[in-house]
């Protein structure tokens, strides 16, 4: 079918993005990408594949050998007390799946995958969106301008075309009450081939070392709190609720935390997910995080590149003619992304138990074959739950 879509906006160059660039690419359209931070985001925690679906998809899009070049060690997750102990551990399959790679090197090869056919521009944003009978009219925080056949969110859980296109985001965000930091601090535990995870009632971290670095590890706290006052770009105020959250807390956290003010790697949100009931909306879609994301454990990075070969594949299917296309794209993609999501409700109680002696009783129990086999194959059967057509290129 002749593809009547020429040219498409995608906010967002984090994973969901270039990898909706790279197909769209493929069917002959034309892309630009636009995205408010300066540059790639480096760093980050390792995100995986699993299951049937997810490998097909990494080899459908030819990079399969390419994350497995530059996956992850791996190891298992071992679960200490205060003192350092080892309580029980968990295989480095229950966390790693088939393949597992860092954030940011995945953001950097998909990046190069397209950067030289795709417009990149960085540092810029959308700041309004009109849209008439034949494109959409967008008008950039930069003050360039520009007309578009499509727009794509893909840019991550406080997306920015969701609110211009869909509405205020307290309308879609829902909280678990919990947060999450990340930051990076030197490794004087000396991990390696492993992480450590430590708990406390209600707050918890999770220690491992970095990929880039084994003199550096990447630490990940995990805390139950009331609603927080802050801005999700104002990191100075983040950097001081997380601190504040574990103020006295046991084993090496004080060393570790010392080092927050000083880490080149910072992230820090609610554990949340995105509920929405369309994903879609005249010539604008939400595709990753952006229409139905989880802050942790919903396998986010498997579910963006998959949810933007379904929507690529049915817009080249539909000959360019998005009311099809966009109704194909929610059909296929809901269910698996409330299956994903089903996966992640319980990520803040698994990582701070309000009882952490009963957590650890029950996953001592978990950690039998039998039962480590079967929560494996659960996250896998979420990973899989959708069935990838094959679409002509």
């Amino acid at each position: 079918m002749t593809n009547t879509t020429k040219h498409v906006l995608i906010s967002g160059a984090s994973l969901a993005g270039p990898a909706m660039a790279h197909w769209l690419l493929r069917y002959g359209y034309a892309v630009t990408v636009v995205e408010r931070a300066p540059a790639l985001r480096e760093g980050g925690q390792a995100v995986d594949f699993r299951g049937e679906a997810h490998m097909t998809m990494l080899e459908r899009m030819g990079i399969l050998e390419e994350v497995r070049r530059r996956q992850t060690e791996g190891g298992p997750l071992v679960i200490i007390d205060a003192d350092g102990k080892e309580q029980l551990r968990l295989p480095a399959s229950f966390t790693g799946g088939n393949v597992e790679i860092t954030r940011g090197d995945l953001a950097h090869l998909l990046h190069d995958l397209t950067k030289d056919r795709a417009q990149y521009v960085f540092d810029d944003s959308i700041a309004a969106m009109t849209e008439t009978a034949d494109g959409v009219d967008v008008v950039f925080d930069s003050g360039r301008t520009g007309r578009f056949d499509l727009v794509i969110g893909a840019d991550g859980l406080h997306s920015n075309v969701r609110r211009l296109a869909f509405g205020e985001e307290s309308r879609f965000l829902k909280p678990s009450g919990y947060y999450v930091g990340l930051f990076e601090a030197p490794n004087h535990l000396g991990v390696s081939g492993k992480a450590l995870m430590y708990s406390e009632p209600g707050r918890g971290a999770l220690v491992a070392a970095a990929e880039h670095d084994q003199n550096t590890v990447t630490v990940g706290c995990i805390f139950a709190s009331d609603p927080l006052d802050y801005h999700h770009r104002d990191i100075a105020t983040q950097k001081r609720l997380l601190a504040r959250a574990y103020e006295e807390a046991g084993w090496e956290l004080p060393k570790l935390l010392s080092h927050l003010e000083d880490s080149g790697y910072f992230y820090f949100d609610s554990i949340s997910q995105i509920h929405m009931d369309h994903y879609t909306k005249g010539r604008v879609a939400l595709i990753g995080d952006a229409g139905y994301g989880a802050t942790m454990g919903g396998m986010g990075a498997g579910m963006s590149l998959i949810a933007s070969y379904v929507l690529a594949g049915e817009l080249a299917a539909a000959g360019g003619d998005h009311t099809v296309a966009f109704a194909r794209y929610e059909e296929q993609i809901r269910g698996y992304a409330k299956a994903c999501q089903r996966i992640a409700d319980g990520a803040g109680g698994f990582f701070a138990p309000k009882n952490v002696r009963r957590r650890n009783r029950i996953y001592k129990v978990l950690t039998s074959s039998f039962l480590v086999g079967f929560f494996d194959k659960l996250t896998t059967k979420a990973a899989n739950s959708i069935k990838l057509k094959e679409y002509a290129l």
